[in-house]
């Protein structure tokens, strides 16, 4: 980055957009994983010309731009691993217009994803996809990664929602993608294509995402278990019996010894494992459903099912499910965060390989997530920095459990940086060799986030 680019981009673009202070460039040098890369510049842009600008004067002078929402990503994503630019989005953050008529949102990519959720509900409508950090998280880095959370067991990814995009090409070049409406088949996919990219083909700008009728009801249920292939037997049944819960949570005995006095009910002293399971909808309808899905749970062997009869004991579920990753973080010096899925009858099969893999390299495994979908969240610790190398070899080991069970090397965080090495095992040559293409058609100076997902 040499003065003569700064120059032009502090002309193209104002110098209050342009941050150059190692105390203001340090917050945009890591996200939501561990690693860390100080940019040589942070631009923030407030418009769509502005990120035309940005990316075309990359284009001439050839320095990497690294589109960053929010900074929650876990997967190192967001990270200026070449230095350049950090293109800032977090100030395109306004919600344009929700249309009851239409069931749409027009939204621009800053938009906190709890603020679009809550401002859908007023209108009496409903925007699904809920991963844990939707306080923290913009709704452009929910597509950029096709974020998921607990509800896309029942209404799906942030794919799933988005019907059309704006966004900018590394040329430079605005364009726009999908369409307004719930059906449309004019030429290839690409929304669908640049939802899930991870920021490496294009930069998203402005979105148009499908809402739905809010549920005029939730109702939550728990249910404890001696041990988890109970449990997961459990899911397994109340799926099989046509129940599909807005979302079915679980917690490995490790996590209920760990933060099992935050919750409200008594006897998680003797449970090896936690289900969480709610169903939204009719309020009579899903009063006798989460009767039934109760009595299957008796029958299927848990030693006590309870309701959360409010919305304060239900929040306090759901905040003691997000207060997990922060205990283990805590209590352990060194955290790996890992993120798989596998088939949903494998749950037990992938838990019960963790405890030869804390053996074998010496560490404490946790395992909690997405029952209903086989999302597993696994968190590796050991007991001081100095068992980094034995938790790194530990997730090679795992992975390959997970792809020997059908599973996938990531559920909901992306590959970024952190998962990268590990592409090959799961991807073919030939796949890798077309999707590189892919990126080179659409960015042939390698400068829009160069580095995430292939070397």
């Amino acid at each position: 980055m040499t003065d003569e680019i700064k120059n032009v981009l502090r002309e193209a673009l104002g110098p209050k957009a342009v941050l150059e202070s190692k105390e203001r460039l340090e917050p945009f040098g890591s996200d939501g994983s561990d690693l860390f890369h100080i940019p040589e510049l942070v631009v923030e842009v407030q418009t769509t010309a502005q990120v035309c600008k940005v990316m075309q004067l990359a284009s001439r002078y050839r320095f990497p731009v690294t589109p960053r929402g929010l900074g929650t990503g876990r997967a190192g994503g967001a990270v200026p691993v070449r230095g350049g630019v950090v293109l800032s989005l977090a100030p395109m953050n306004r919600i344009l217009a929700i249309e009851p008529d239409n069931m749409i949102a027009e939204v621009e990519a800053g938009v906190l994803t709890l603020d679009l959720k809550e401002a859908a509900k007023a209108r009496g409508l409903f925007y699904p996809p809920d991963p844990a950090s939707l306080d923290t998280c913009s709704i452009g880095g929910n597509a950029a990664t096709n974020a998921g959370g607990p509800a896309c067991l029942k209404y799906g990814t942030t794919r799933d929602y988005v019907l059309g995009l704006e966004c900018v090409l590394p040329s430079g070049v605005s364009i726009r993608t999908g369409v307004k409406t719930r059906k449309g088949v004019v030429g290839y996919d690409l929304t669908r294509l640049i939802v899930g990219s991870e920021g490496t083909l294009a930069v998203i700008t402005k979105m148009t995402l499908k809402l739905i009728a809010h549920p005029p009801s939730l109702m939550t249920l728990v249910a404890f278990y001696g041990e988890l292939t109970t449990a997961m037997a459990s899911i397994r049944k109340i799926l099989m019996a046509g129940h599909v819960p807005c979302a079915m949570e679980f917690l490995d005995d490790r996590c209920l010894r760990l933060a099992g006095d935050l919750l409200p009910f008594k006897g998680i002293d003797r449970a090896g494992a936690l289900l969480i399971i709610e169903v939204d909808g009719d309020p009579d309808m899903i009063a006798r459903e989460i009767e039934t899905i109760g009595v299957i749970c008796q029958r299927g062997g848990a030693l006590e099912v309870l309701m959360a009869p409010d919305a304060a004991k239900r929040a306090k579920l759901w905040e003691v499910r997000r207060q997990v990753s922060l205990r283990i973080e805590e209590n352990a010096p060194f955290v790996i965060r890992e993120d798989i899925a596998v088939p949903l009858g494998r749950i037990t099969a992938l838990c019960e390989n963790l405890p030869e893999v804390e053996k074998a390299w010496n560490l404490a495994i946790y395992a909690f997530g997405h029952a209903g979908d086989g999302n597993v969240h696994i968190l590796i610790t050991a007991a001081d920095t100095s068992g980094r190398q034995r938790a790194a070899e530990a997730v090679g080991a795992i992975l390959k459990v997970v792809l020997g069970l059908g599973g996938t090397i990531s559920g909901e965080h992306g590959i970024g940086l952190l998962k990268r090495p590990f592409l090959p095992l799961e991807l073919g040559p030939e796949n890798i060799r077309l999707q590189r293409d892919i990126k080179g058609l659409f960015d042939p100076q390698l400068i829009l986030n160069p580095d995430k997902v292939f070397p």
